[in-house]
């Protein structure tokens, strides 16, 4: 199996459009140790041909274009073709589904996502751009295992089993920016893919590592892990948001609570930080915080960086 990841970085991307703070500014004048990232999404393939993309990130035009397994590669006479075979959802925040409309071109593929992932979709008709005889959803059942399909039914060699991880409903679903509280019937689910006896757990959003999550990770191959924020109120301190990091439905990576402590014991072989937030310190190389997660054994994610399994 093998992984591209196509944008490492938490909705806004890195740096964010509107952000003048320091790591952004220093990712616009090109600072090697500040380098770019979009908006979060993983390509995965079990024969190097056929791809499934992990979320559809707003930014995912560019990051076809930048990636050449997912350029086209029709046949002889043909002008149009994708090797882009399916589409999973962990959930149906925008930076996780706008990226589905840069697929509107008529292009069959399955479409997977949880049930209240697909209820968002169909309440939502823009998604209608994308026609059901091309592009057929399909929902993805709760703790059992499903092959991924193309658009035509045609098995990709992976395998997906989707799990509730506590979250909460998309930002745009909140009622006049009230608290909804924590969401765990599967607004927000992980992944896990598996082809040839290797598995790859990808967990781009998660609020909590409870011991159900915790027994499921131990011992694994390879785990891509929410790293939003460095600390929980790592947005109000630089002035650049109100809200929490549990608030927002993500762990933070330092603390008692967070990512690096519950880990620790899990003896995951290969621990990758995605979706990181344009704020958080450890996207910048010479951070004392990336310093921090690489000795807690963690890798902090790229655009473009690939994984073998």
């Amino acid at each position: 199996m093998r992984a591209i990841i196509l944008g490492a970085a938490a909705g806004g991307g890195f740096p964010q459009w509107n952000s003048a703070g320091p790591g952004c500014r220093r990712a616009r004048s090109g600072d090697r140790a500040a380098p770019a990232r979009t908006q979060c999404s993983v390509a995965v393939s079990a024969d190097g041909r056929r791809w499934v993309l992990l979320n559809a990130s707003p930014d995912l035009r560019a990051q076809i274009e930048a990636t050449p397994a997912l350029h086209p590669d029709p046949p002889p006479g043909a002008l149009r073709h994708s090797p882009i075979a399916a589409v999973v959802l962990t959930g149906a925040e925008i930076d996780t589904i706008a990226g589905l409309l840069t697929l509107r071109e008529r292009q069959g593929f399955g479409l997977y996502g949880a049930a209240p992932a697909l209820a968002v979709l169909a309440a939502n008709p823009v998604f209608n751009a994308l026609d059901p005889a091309l592009v057929p959803r399909r929902a993805l059942p709760l703790g059992r295992a499903e092959a991924l399909c193309d658009g035509e039914g045609a098995p990709l060699g992976l395998r997906v089993e989707a799990f509730a991880v506590p979250g909460k409903v998309p930002l745009f679903q909140e009622r006049d920016g009230e608290d909804p509280g924590r969401a765990e019937v599967g607004e927000t689910i992980g992944l896990a893919l598996s082809a040839g006896g290797a598995t790859l757990f990808f967990i781009p959003g998660c609020a909590a590592l409870t011991p159900a999550l915790a027994a499921r990770l131990e011992g694994a191959a390879c785990v891509l892990f929410d790293g939003t924020l460095w600390r929980d109120d790592e947005m109000i301190r630089a002035g650049v948001g109100s809200k929490t990091g549990q608030r927002m439905g993500h762990m933070s990576i330092d603390g008692p609570e967070g990512v690096l402590a519950g880990f620790a014991r899990l003896g995951v072989r290969r621990r990758i930080l995605i979706h990181l937030n344009n704020t958080n310190p450890a996207l910048l190389a010479d951070s004392p915080e990336r310093a921090v997660a690489e000795a807690a054994g963690w890798e902090v994610a790229e655009d473009g960086m690939e994984i073998a399994l």
